[in-house]
């Protein structure tokens, strides 16, 4: 989360569909836009033409793609390869392990779960299998999949599949893939309901982010959204909440009535934070308190705090 600023929208009012708790829509006063410093860098994925895991190319980057593919083909790191495997969503092409990869439980249930699912498994060196890589620490695996894809934004606004009141978490034009698969991870184990990115200038789900979200990629419905904006304004029309994270939010999210109902987090991109149209479209902004020198914290590390801050309310509503 960072110093940029959103404006809170102003003029809707009356009472509103929600969960125990939810505010009332009023009037708000917009606010300026804070000083923007330069939009982040994507890192973490290597540069050059896209390849299959033999390392024959498969095509250039930059190619034109599926409108719904959130990308996701090529998955490096132990965790990932695990529950790619575990979870069974998609088809794994092939995987690539080191020849002397250490002797542990996730590299041993990486190829029993392979073997069942008859995965072919190629041994290379361990020069091999960086030069193979995507990404700078592959941990000894990379595997190869069918690109996973994305849900239409309607299947994400009522009870999930376990019943669960919707909680969604959107990002407005995060690039870094690091950000991203972190704050994905942090967005699963938290239990949100489904995930919401912009389709035009925000990363997708790139070797980094998805060694980043460490197999939370398998387990979240993702959609993929013309623009955050007119998507806010089909969620709310189905009575969820729209609650933007940002450092000017003149609210501590601790004291935010709107997170035990239907609700969309919204969480900008570092350096700018939300954009400004999306700030003014939000119910309510946000940000968390900080004590320290610091004046902003990285966007994965927000994303767990405001994540788990929505399950803590929750779980003291059910309570009472």
């Amino acid at each position: 989360m960072s110093r940029g600023q959103g404006s809170r929208r102003g003029g809707r009012g009356g009472g509103r569909r929600g969960g125990k708790g939810t505010p009332g829509r009023g009037g708000r006063t917009p606010r300026a836009r804070g000083r923007q410093s330069a939009p982040e860098r994507p890192s973490g994925d290597r540069a050059g033409p896209s390849r299959r895991l033999d390392g024959t190319p498969s095509g250039p980057r930059g190619q034109r793609r599926r409108p719904d593919d959130l990308g996701g083909d090529v998955v490096e790191g132990r965790h990932a390869v695990l529950e790619l495997l575990r979870v069974g969503r998609r088809k794994v092409h092939e995987i690539v392990m080191v020849e002397d990869a250490p002797d542990n439980p996730a590299a041993a249930e990486i190829l029993d779960l392979a073997g069942d699912r008859r995965v072919p498994i190629t041994r290379v060196n361990r020069r091999r299998l960086d030069a193979l890589a995507e990404t700078d620490a592959p941990q000894g695996v990379v595997a190869r999949a069918a690109h996973l894809r994305a849900v239409p934004l309607d299947e994400l606004l009522g009870p999930n599949r376990r019943g669960r009141v919707p909680f969604l978490v959107a990002f407005d034009g995060i690039t870094d893939p690091g950000n991203l698969g972190a704050a994905l991870r942090s967005a699963e184990t938290a239990g949100a309901t489904g995930i919401v990115i912009p389709r035009h200038r925000a990363v997708r789900l790139t070797p980094a982010a998805v060694k980043a979200a460490a197999g939370a990629v398998e387990h979240l419905d993702i959609a993929l959204v013309g623009g955050l904006p007119a998507a806010m304004a089909t969620v709310t029309d189905h009575g969820i909440w729209t609650v933007g994270l940002d450092m000017g939010g003149e609210r501590s999210i601790f004291g935010s009535d709107a997170l035990t109902g239907p609700v969309m987090l919204i969480l900008g991109a570092e350096g700018r934070g939300l954009s400004r149209l999306v700030g003014r479209r939000c119910d309510e902004v946000v940000s968390i308190p900080q004590k320290g020198s610091l004046d902003s914290l990285n966007v994965s590390a927000a994303a767990a705090v405001a994540c788990f801050e929505v399950v803590r309310r929750r779980e003291a509503e059910e309570a009472t």
